[in-house]
């Protein structure tokens, strides 16, 4: 029966370190990811010009406001 204890301990404690280890990499992507968003201004507007549209900066700030909305949902 010690064995059993043994084998039931620790698959216990992988699976509260596995939800752990997750809940904390997962807050810790989130704030990296606010703090560097993985697309600028300057990065748009060489992706508008590219596609052929003339970037204003009404259509940039429209857009950057856009996503930044759809990363706070």
């Amino acid at each position: 029966m010690g064995t059993g204890w043994v084998i039931l301990i620790a698959v216990i404690a992988l699976l509260a370190g596995a939800a752990l280890g997750f809940f904390i990499a997962r807050k810790y992507m989130m704030s990296y990811l606010e703090k560097n968003p993985p697309i600028n201004e300057q990065m748009l507007r060489t992706l508008m010009m590219q596609m052929g549209q003339k970037p204003s900066q009404k259509k940039i700030n429209q857009m950057m406001r856009a996503m930044s909305n759809q990363n706070k949902k």
